[in-house]
């Protein structure tokens, strides 16, 4: 299975602190944000990545990471995506990389305690079809949500509903994915949405219509880095108790 970390973005939430770089490489504690989701990848046993990114601060990526083999990279290489067409049309710039092969698929700016590993051998014996991690939030409406019919071990997911006015549950979609090779046929066929961007939402509703979308509800903290105070909590967090992180920078001095 191969990776891609979508790192693209105005990051208009965190301006001033993006006029002069991309979001993912501001500092989260003790290293830059980029760090974060591959040591994920790394602890997930995925050493093949993909980093899309945008922008006009897109080459201080390769000059940070170069080849990645200092950060235990077997192979990383980079698209740049043109404009704010949303993650499932960032998601598109993969298909060459994947070369027919399942995809896990990380937001740069998603941070976790824990690791995907057990969830990413579970989809590689998915014979077809897609998987997200969920996390119960206290402010769901900033996110994809979980609308769930039926109760305790007969529950399934309904539906997911992109960032709602009055959320079905707690229950959101992390920035954390698995696809089989048919989303970036999934990804062509999207219309935009009212926002004007091709949305990773509409995608996972394409996999729970047709029957083969699993989910795995996540352990530990998880936070993404994309405003003033969620990369403060980040960093927080991090601080506190992100032993799981260590290993990638320690390789790194």
């Amino acid at each position: 299975m191969k990776g891609v970390i979508l790192a693209g973005g105005l990051g208009s939430r965190l301006r001033p602190l993006t006029l002069v770089t991309n979001k993912h490489l501001l500092p989260v504690y003790d290293r830059p944000m980029i760090y974060y989701p591959i040591q994920t990848m790394i602890n997930a046993g995925i050493d093949e990545i993909l980093i899309v990114t945008g922008g006009e601060h897109a080459g201080d990526f390769l000059k940070l990471l170069k080849n990645g083999k200092h950060l235990g990279l077997k192979h990383l290489e980079y698209a740049y995506q043109e404009g704010e067409g949303g993650i499932a049309d960032a998601l598109k710039l993969a298909e060459d990389f994947a070369d027919g092969q399942k995809v896990c698929v990380v937001l740069g700016d998603n941070i976790i305690e824990g690791n995907l590993r057990e969830a990413a051998g579970r989809f590689f014996t998915q014979r077809t079809g897609a998987k997200v991690i969920l996390k119960e939030v206290p402010d769901p409406e900033r996110f994809g949500v979980v609308e769930f019919e039926g109760e305790g071990s007969t529950r399934r997911i309904k539906g997911i509903v992109e960032k709602p006015k009055k959320a079905p549950s707690n229950m959101a979609v992390t920035g954390f994915y698995f696809y089989d090779r048919d989303v970036f046929h999934v990804c062509k066929d999207l219309k935009p949405s009212d926002r004007g961007e091709l949305e990773i939402t509409d995608v996972n509703n394409y996999y729970l219509q047709r029957g083969d979308l699993t989910h795995e509800t996540l352990e530990g903290w998880w936070t993404d880095a994309g405003t003033v105070e969620s990369l403060f909590r980040a960093s927080k967090y991090v601080a506190e108790g992100g032993a799981n992180h260590l290993d990638l920078a320690d390789k790194t001095r």
